[in-house]
């Protein structure tokens, strides 16, 4: 029997992440001690008063049951709750508030409910590739607004031709921002939406790392904005907040009809997320805050040790103001391939290549801070080891 792919995962390109494992793996069968900074998947585990919600709701026989498509009531109204709390964002939980087995998987379907074919979604570069591929697999085209270093990694919104922007139906922004790790001021948030306002575009706002903030930073929602709701949503998730990578449980909130457009595919294609999860992470959303604060100064304490230690040896890094990733450049005469090739052949250190986000992000590299400090001591002390 002949198997054949189908066009558009044929045109994929290797999934960035999966292609670092296989590396990884080559370098490790040769007996390296491997040090992983490159997937940004938290080492800090799930905080034990949120492990025992979802150990008391797993006993309870009405959880095993198929779960509501868009999420249960208590946990849209969490979900409602915690955005009037952080963020005074006031949101309806029935009609602007969606549950996801996780970001990743709301925004890969949002292009779905609103993209045909021929359509131009905005996507930034370098950035997470799903927003891309979300686009692709709808039949879209993506634009990429790069992300440069004298635009503070912000995209020129100004620049984009008023031919491609009439013929967008959708603008990806991701703030903080992975993997470049800026942030975003009230001034472009607005710019924006008085942007989308004149071109009726979606903006699709991925807010994956708002409570990761360091130095008194706190993160903007992008629905603070005036006018805001009414032009797009935002994509959330309790991945990275209380390190629930695994558990896969997040929340898109705003624009009602778009919501509901993304809950419209999701009925079609998934039947929601486990109930026992949700109330989990009800717990996380209403519990002790105090494990965010604790996460916070604990991914503090390592950016400090890294980024001094880099500077020491000489490579370009500025401290983030969130996320727990660092945006290197690569030093002179390297592309970014190159460079993490060399840290992790000669180092046995894992950095992802800042090219493998799009082509804006050639001539960086990303580091994670996902490992403990000593670890960290350790990375810094192999890359001065052995030069570059």
């Amino acid at each position: 029997m002949r198997i054949e792919k189908s066009e558009r995962v044929k045109k994929l390109p290797p999934y960035l992440f999966k292609e670092i494992d296989r590396k990884k793996e080559e370098v490790r069968a040769r007996g390296v001690d491997i040090i992983d900074l490159g997937v940004g998947d938290p080492d800090i585990p799930t905080p034990e008063h949120i492990i025992n919600a979802l150990k008391r709701a797993s006993e309870d026989p009405a959880n095993h049951q198929y779960p509501s498509y868009t999420g249960m009531a208590d946990f849209n109204e969490a979900v409602a709750r915690w955005y009037k709390k952080r963020f005074g964002v006031t949101l309806d939980p029935g009609r602007e508030v969606v549950t996801l087995i996780g970001s990743k998987e709301g925004i890969a379907h949002l292009p779905l409910a609103f993209i045909n074919p021929g359509d131009i979604a905005l996507v930034p570069s370098p950035a997470y590739p799903v927003y891309d591929i979300g686009t692709q697999f709808a039949g879209g085209t993506s634009y990429f607004m790069d992300l440069l270093k004298e635009n503070d990694f912000l995209p020129d919104i100004s620049s984009i031709p008023s031919e491609v922007a009439k013929k967008a139906k959708l603008m990806f922004l991701n703030y903080p921002n992975n993997p470049t790790s800026a942030v975003a001021s009230r001034d472009f948030f607005e710019s924006v939406v008085e942007f989308a306002e004149k071109y009726n575009i979606i903006v699709c706002h991925d807010a994956a790392y708002s409570e990761m903030a360091f130095d008194g930073h706190k993160p903007l929602s992008f629905l603070e904005i005036d006018g805001a709701k009414s032009v797009g949503i935002e994509f959330h998730s309790l991945s990275k907040t209380y390190n629930m990578t695994g558990w896969r449980i997040g929340f898109a909130v705003g624009h009602p009809e778009v919501i509901g457009g993304l809950g419209q595919i999701k009925s079609n294609i998934d039947s929601g997320a486990f109930q026992v999860v949700q109330i989990a992470g009800i717990e996380a959303l209403e519990g002790d805050q105090s494990c965010v604060e604790e996460m916070c100064r604990i991914y503090a304490e390592r950016r400090d040790i890294l980024v001094e230690g880099l500077k020491k040896i000489g490579l370009a890094v500025e401290p983030p103001r969130a996320t727990f990733y660092l945006w290197i450049e690569a030093p002179k005469g390297y592309t970014s391939a190159e460079f993490t090739a060399h840290l992790l052949t000669k180092a046995g250190i894992v950095t992802t290549p800042g090219n493998g986000f799009g082509s804006a992000g050639e001539g960086y590299i990303r580091i994670a801070l996902t490992v403990d400090k000593e670890r960290i001591k350790e990375a810094v002390e192999r890359i001065q080891a052995v030069g570059y």
